[in-house]
């Protein structure tokens, strides 16, 4: 199931199987050859080393779109179940093109799954709720949505993901693994999934529902901390946290508790409008490679209302994009301490691009950088005070068992000194 671990075996009828596919259907004379050319003449065994030269030699460092037509054609003519659909043909191979980049966040999109992508960003959707990514190939679970099917399924942030309805996911791109999760509400869908801390994989049966996105959760707590919660960045979060911000301050809070844990991540206008908050000027954020240079993307300079109250910023492994977006940006202008565990570590911009015959691509065209230049891609923002365990739970009596969030006492012990 795991793609990431790859047996080093060869045997003679497997790389008589690769050389065919690399040289575009040699006939099976041909197919002798390359056998005795990779094949060692005294052991009459396959030499590895002549394998991956040959490949070499085969791959060439230019493209002859001359090999793509005859393909097409010898498609269209020769397979077996007849006729051919050219539609069909056209939108595969412009899927495949786009899967040859070896990406997990960029996507072709024929025109019903790019109408569906587009319907999953407007912040209402039946689904289980849960961000979903990859690491190493293998597919994940970034972070359920805070009170979603996905978490009181049990559902957790770093939870791999290796069946779906039974259904083997390694080959699946994110995007067709998501439209399979979701679905009609009342519906149900099963996950066969292992988390880090209990390798063992399970079966979870999960409901789906309308997700509605929520956005902000805050109280006073004791020793006069301010304290919100994020679960996700939508269009108007920047909006609401101004406004319950600004109704905090009115109760003179010591300190400030900015809660991301589990916060997949959202708009990036959003998250730059959020970290201006605390950041009264000068880059957010750095937004572009290593080889176009990167550009500034700048704090507003408007109600900076959080710049001299103490803060501390939560995060853990379902903290991404603009959740790590703010983290890194607080930490490097010393806003705030991030406190928890290292986040996830997608920091890569993508691009959604209509066209004409209503598919789409999405492309990376650029990854984020804190403002001292850190990568956040495949990185991650690495907390200044670690808290190995979030969460554990203490006996209350008859069976029952209370819930004590270890990251919070942290924030708060830190926040009241």
């Amino acid at each position: 199931m795991n793609d990431t671990i790859k047996k080093r075996k060869f045997s003679i009828g497997w790389t008589i199987a690769l050389m065919i596919v690399f040289s575009s259907g040699l006939f099976l004379g041909q197919a002798f050859s390359l056998t005795k050319a990779v094949t060692d003449e005294q052991s009459g065994e396959v030499d590895i080393a002549k394998v991956l030269n040959l490949y070499s030699n085969l791959r060439g460092d230019s493209v002859d779109f001359k090999q793509f037509w005859e393909t097409w054609d010898m498609v269209k003519n020769r397979y077996v179940d007849q006729p051919v659909d050219d539609v069909d043909l056209f939108y595969g191979a412009l899927e495949g093109l786009v899967q040859g980049l070896d990406d997990p966040y960029s996507e072709y999109f024929p025109p019903q799954e790019a109408k569906e992508f587009v319907e999953s960003l407007t912040g209402e959707f039946d689904g289980i709720g849960a961000e979903i990514g990859k690491r190493d190939g293998q597919l994940i679970v970034i972070a359920p949505i805070a009170h979603s099917p996905a978490e009181r399924a049990g559902i957790k942030a770093g939870d791999m993901i290796f069946l779906i309805d039974k259904e083997d996911v390694s080959a699946l791109s994110i995007d067709e693994a998501v439209s399979k999760i979701r679905g009609k509400k009342g519906t149900q869908v099963t996950l066969t999934v292992a988390s880090k801390e209990d390798t063992q994989v399970r079966d979870v049966v999960i409901t789906r529902d309308t997700i509605v996105i929520p956005t902000i959760i805050s109280e006073m707590k004791e020793g006069s901390i301010a304290y919100v919660r994020m679960s996700a960045f939508s269009d108007d979060t920047d909006v609401e946290l101004k406004k319950t911000v600004k109704e905090l301050l009115t109760k003179n809070p010591k300190g400030f508790i900015l809660d991301l844990r589990s916060n997949p991540g959202g708009y990036l206008d959003t998250a730059v409008n959020v970290a201006s908050l605390w950041i009264s000027s000068g880059p957010v954020v750095l937004e572009g490679s290593e080889k176009t240079g990167k550009q500034a993307l700048d704090a507003t300079g408007r109600d900076v209302l959080l710049a001299d109250v103490p803060t501390v910023v939560l995060i853990d492994g379902g903290s991404a994009s603009a959740s790590e977006i703010i983290a890194g940006a607080l930490q490097d202008t010393k806003k705030a301490t991030i406190v928890g565990q290292t986040s996830f570590g997608k920091g890569s911009v993508q691009d959604v691009q209509p066209l004409p015959d209503g598919s789409a691509i999405k492309l990376t065209i650029a990854r984020w950088y804190t403002p001292n230049g850190r990568q956040i891609d495949k990185e991650g923002i690495v907390p200044d005070v670690v808290v190995e365990e979030m969460v554990t739970t203490t006996p209350k009596g008859d069976g029952e068992v209370g819930i004590i969030d270890l990251g919070l006492q942290k924030a708060l012990e830190i926040l009241r000194k």
